[in-house]
């Protein structure tokens, strides 16, 4: 038997803030999160600015059992407090019977925050750099008596996924991803499956991430893969514009909670919409390079509308990565033109790391949240700093303002560094 799959829960955590309404409204409104880097010293970059959580978030807000996450880094920080929102919007919190062996987690989530830089800094209270010899050796050993075990720890991948299991005693199938930035994409599909499959009754997917740090800031500059608008951080995410000069780093979470429809409809969940189709594939081209023509992006896209039996004609929505890149956004189109050249039908697009910034691993859990509400409320975010047309890229990017239509069907695209591509098909629920 292949069960249905349905959302029954969201929550987020974003540098627009972390309540699903308010958030919402700004998207629509097409607030900019994009300011000065504060979490470290970036005066010395050639990118000083980035999308940061607001610093009054505190995942103690909502969770229940605070003595186990003491030391929890920013990664699970972010992911309990929005698998705790869409727990309670959920309503598990007020339902006894659910067996833990049943409930199972798949995460997309990144490496934590790295303290490196702090440890070498205390190492290096004192100590003339010019030293070399056996001073390098003790400065080495004083730097790891400066580390904390627990930090180290908190810098695994997996740690959020880890974190999630002790507080909603999660026993069930449990697994973490990180394929850059479809991470979060590829764990709400592959949570999908095993839904289908039977395999657990109720999923937590989503996905956690930043890497607002100096090694991350530095590796995205030397791949000059960001934008360096240090004069106006708040216009510098412009995805398909002819003058983009690449992506704003931004971090979060989005959590959603999945169950089979039998067991939704058993408790009487209120129900968000219907994940029905999923399509995942792999450029097999460069490291960090999307094939020009667009292959990998194309045949996610036609498989998940394949698995989800509709075509391009039924999609009312495109949730862009569109990260602001000239290769990304030019390449995304092409597979997009292609794919409604082949099957027919047009599709407003439009990306919020215009307004977010680009949450890596977390981006496509927070986008697919925006494809629910805005399946709810039959609206879709703008694409803002929309200004000249890039020729390559034609579509309709919903520029600088929301737009009303009738949201029966989206489209959500995720795609990483390395040539991974995740697509899904979101829908209304339709008994």
């Amino acid at each position: 038997m292949t069960h249905r799959v349905v959302v029954t829960g969201i929550g987020w955590v974003t540098p627009l803030g972390y309540e699903i309404e308010s958030v919402w409204q700004r998207l629509l409104a097409g607030d900019s999160a994009i300011a000065a880097t504060s979490h470290f010293d970036a005066s010395t970059y050639p990118t000083q600015f980035c999308g940061q959580v607001p610093q009054d978030y505190d995942h103690r807000k909502w969770i229940t059992h605070q003595h186990l996450h003491e030391g929890a880094g920013s990664n699970t920080s972010f992911a309990l407090g929005a698998a705790a929102q869409a727990w309670q919007c959920a309503k598990l919190d007020q339902y006894p019977d659910l067996d833990p062996l049943r409930l199972g987690i798949y995460l997309g989530s990144g490496e934590g925050s790295l303290d490196f830089e702090n440890y070498v800094a205390s190492a290096l209270a004192g100590h003339n750099p010019e030293q070399r010899g056996l001073d390098t050796v003790a400065w080495a050993k004083k730097a790891l008596q400066c580390m904390s075990a627990i930090r180290e720890i908190e810098q695994e991948p997996n740690m959020p996924l880890t974190h999630l299991a002790m507080e909603f005693n999660a026993q069930g199938p449990a697994y973490n991803c990180l394929t850059a930035c479809a991470a979060s994409t590829q764990a709400l599909g592959e949570a999908t499956a095993i839904l289908r499959r039977g395999q657990a009754d109720v999923m937590i997917s989503g996905g956690a991430h930043t890497m607002i740090h100096p090694l991350g800031v530095t590796g995205f500059n030397r791949l000059t893969a960001l934008s360096t608008r240090n004069d106006a951080p708040q216009t510098a995410s412009r995805p398909f514009t002819a003058d983009r000069d690449g992506f704003v780093l931004g971090e979060g979470a989005g959590m959603l909670i999945l169950e089979t429809l039998e067991h939704a409809q058993k408790r009487n969940a209120t129900i968000l919409g219907e994940i029905t189709g999923y399509g995942s594939s792999a450029d097999a081209f460069r490291v960090t390079d999307m094939h020009p023509e667009g292959r990998g992006a194309y045949e996610a896209m036609r498989q998940a509308l394949e698995q989800a039996n509709i075509t391009v004609a039924d999609v009312d929505y495109i949730s862009a990565h569109g990260t602001g890149t000239k290769e990304n956004d030019s390449t995304e189109s092409e597979a997009i033109s292609r794919l409604f050249a082949d099957q027919g039908g047009n599709a407003p697009i439009s990306s919020i790391k215009s307004m977010l910034g680009h949450l890596i691993a977390a981006a496509g859990a927070v986008e697919a949240i925006v494809c629910l509400l805005a399946l709810r409320d039959n609206i879709v975010p703008p694409t803002i700093n929309y200004g000249q047309p890039d020729p390559e890229c034609p579509l309709d990017y919903v520029p600088n303002e929301a737009r009303k239509l009738p949201v029966n069907t989206c489209l959500s695209n995720s795609f990483g560094f390395g040539g991974q591509n995740n697509t899904l098909v979101i829908r209304k629920f339709a008994k």
